[in-house]
């Protein structure tokens, strides 16, 4: 047991929580505590915060999915927000790993909905974070302006719940499903998140060289309703 948790300290080929950038990026925004879960608290918000939501970005290579090549583009996909956590989190001693499950998701650009051709968002990504004893959900995806805009509640954590997105927007409109658990990894698995990808997405391999604009597309978007 007591190895099983230690991969969940250890710096991986994703999760590099050994780099300099992001243990400085660690250090500087887990807060004057020592408590686990009021450091983990104010990591979330960091994160959450401070790195802008981009399914633009989307890009699987090794070298763009770790941790601290997200730190430096300051705007990323859930997956590698995820991470990022994840590696702040080991950064400053908490156990944390990665999570997946596939969810319906309301929230969209009309190009994501023509090159995705589905509502289904595979390998929707989030981390666990182990505190008080237990594992606990953290979703820091969706940055709290893009909640704004799309008129979502931002989703809050409090190291003692989990953190998964709301059902509803305050509209009461359908904002995401959880349909599948795909379960939690201690580093991004990659390779299967690309076999998934390039059955289901196919499009979006081209949207990084397209250099599309998400926040541009984002008011295009909320201008509608």
């Amino acid at each position: 047991m007591i190895k099983k948790m230690n991969e969940y300290l250890q710096p991986t080929l994703i999760i590099n929580s050994d780099h300099p950038e992001v243990l400085a990026f660690a250090k500087k925004h887990s807060g004057n505590s020592n408590q686990p879960e009021k450091q983990a608290v104010e990591l979330y918000y960091a994160v959450r915060d401070s790195i802008r939501y981009d399914p633009y970005t989307l890009n699987l290579s090794i070298e763009q999915a770790r941790a601290s090549a997200t730190l430096k583009a300051g705007r990323s996909w859930c997956v590698p927000k995820a991470a990022l956590l994840a590696a702040c989190c080991r950064a400053v001693g908490i156990f944390a790993r990665v999570g997946f499950a596939d969810v319906k998701n309301h929230l969209s650009t009309e190009r994501m909905r023509e090159a995705m051709t589905t509502d289904i968002f595979y390998w929707h990504g989030y981390t666990s974070i182990f505190l008080n004893g237990k594992w606990v959900k953290a979703t820091p995806a969706f940055n709290i302006e893009l909640c704004q805009r799309f008129q979502l509640k931002p989703l809050e954590f409090d190291g003692k719940n989990d953190s998964l997105f709301h059902s509803f927007d305050l509209k009461g409109g359908k904002h995401m499903e959880y349909v599948n658990d795909r379960g939690e990894y201690s580093d991004v698995p990659l390779q299967e998140i690309r076999a998934t990808f390039a059955r289901y997405y196919p499009q979006t391999s081209q949207w990084e060289e397209e250099k599309n604009d998400f926040d541009a597309d984002v008011e295009k978007e909320t201008r509608k309703g």
